[in-house]
């Protein structure tokens, strides 16, 4: 490098030009020369790359026999269901045998399952929460520090396609298409962390100010409320109060970032429960996602493939996914339901094309997938009995480097706030125990570390 050029010169640097009289300015990528000599932080601050939290959910399960591996730790085999993630398995691991333990609770079908990862806990109603979900604790922890706390989103095409919640009432809604996710995104308020040049938007000192005039008021009306309003309200300003900070952040110019590039618009895509056009639209959605990661627009994230009791449907029929693992007759030489099955196996394509999707993306030392952790996992093991014993989970990424991929650990029915809790520890969160009631526990699963 040119003694000249320092490297915050350098940082400010993009190729400008013009097109039919606009101007038109592109970042330079994150190049090594930003990066300390083992490409794992930035040279000028010493602060690591950052890391991300996500899941990943798919609806009605599989078939425990055809899924499960038969052995434990590294080399592990993968049965049927789990072919599709062959070309990724270096990058995951599988947990089987973890389970919602029921104590006296009724097992609320496609929610128990779902809720009870979540959350830590079973709950005991179909409106029942035992406390937010771990990926908001994850967010509330780290994901102040970036534009969204999290993004949500459902290839589904259904905005309440969503398990992110506070509570039952303050659930995250999630985007439900390639083009409003990335509108979102890349559309107004996004700054270019490689544009070169930084300029405040102005509606963000206008909306900035209005809240805090409205939380100015908080006190005097908090006065006038019963308890229920008031719990109501303080959850209305805590949302507020996350939303300032945010439009703090719109405030202030961006690092500039490695891996960080504006994708081309998507076009509209067709929406519905068709398994081709979920398909296609979660494959743009995930591009679109891992490019907002890179630009560091959010930290925390939660895909959503097939609702729970999932409707997915092949063209041009009636059948969904859901009602063919209760109505479609077992193969009495197969011995499962191929076409219900069919579905397991989209999903589990459509989960191995996520990951790869993540580790394509170089950033430092590694991938993008290398500094995130995501959680793939469903409501249900065997969906036609509504089962929530040894539900199907799998762990993609290294965090980082504080996780190995590429074992199978056998929960043999321990509660999956096992797998919640080892999550939230890797992510920074300083707590021994996690759960509630006979869920709860304060084993984390070593297997996973680094």
């Amino acid at each position: 490098m040119s003694p000249g050029i320092t490297r915050r010169r350098l940082l400010r640097t993009a190729l400008r030009g013009s097109l039919g009289g606009a101007a038109v300015t592109v970042g330079l990528p994150f190049l090594d020369i930003f990066l300390n000599s083992n490409g794992d932080a930035l040279a000028a601050t010493g602060a690591p790359l950052p890391r991300r939290f996500g899941t990943w959910f798919f609806g009605c399960g599989m078939n425990p026999s055809r899924w499960n591996p038969t052995k434990e730790g590294r080399d592990f085999d993968l049965p049927p269901e789990l072919q599709p993630i062959a070309k990724v398995r270096e990058h995951l691991s599988v947990l089987s045998g973890f389970s919602i333990i029921l104590a006296g609770e009724t097992n609320q079908v496609h929610r128990t399952g779902v809720i009870g990862t979540l959350c830590g806990g079973a709950p005991t109603a179909t409106t029942d929460n035992p406390g937010p979900t771990f990926d908001i604790l994850i967010s509330d922890a780290m994901g102040s520090t970036t534009r969204f706390r999290s993004l949500e989103m459902a290839a589904t095409g259904v905005a309440k396609d969503s398990f992110s919640r506070r509570s039952e009432s303050a659930v995250n809604p999630s985007e439900t298409t390639p083009l409003s996710l990335y509108t979102r995104i890349f559309g107004p308020g996004f700054t270019d962390p490689n544009a070169g040049e930084f300029t405040p938007d102005p509606k963000m000192l206008v909306r900035r100010s209005a809240l805090s005039i409205v939380s100015d008021d908080r006190r005097n009306l908090e006065a006038k409320l019963g308890q229920s309003d008031r719990a109501r309200l303080d959850e209305y300003f805590t949302a507020l109060r996350q939303l300032e900070h945010q439009f703090d952040l719109q405030l202030s110019e961006p690092p500039p970032l490695e891996a960080c590039s504006i994708p081309d618009r998507p076009n509209e895509t067709p929406v519905s429960q068709d398994v081709a056009h979920v398909v296609a639209n979660h494959e743009l959605m995930t591009k679109v996602l891992a490019l907002a990661l890179a630009c560091d627009q959010t930290r925390v994230f939660n895909m959503l493939f097939s609702d729970g009791a999932s409707r997915l449907h092949s063209p041009g029929s009636s059948d969904n996914h859901h009602t063919l693992t209760h109505e479609e007759a077992r193969d009495p030489e197969l011995g499962y339901q191929p076409e219900a099955t069919r579905f397991v196996m989209h999903g589990m394509e459509a989960w191995a094309t996520f990951v790869q999707i993540l580790a394509s993306v170089p950033e430092g030392d590694g991938t993008l997938l290398d500094h995130c952790l995501v959680m793939a996992h469903s409501e249900t093991s065997d969906a036609n009995s509504h089962s929530v014993t040894g539900l199907p989970i799998m762990i993609a990424g290294r965090a980082g480097g504080r996780v190995r991929p590429g074992v199978h650990v056998r929960g043999a029915g321990d509660s999956t706030a096992r797998v919640g809790l080892t999550l939230q520890q890797v992510m920074g969160l300083n707590i021994s125990s996690w759960g509630s009631k006979a869920n709860e526990t304060s084993r984390s699963i070593s297997e996973i570390l680094a």
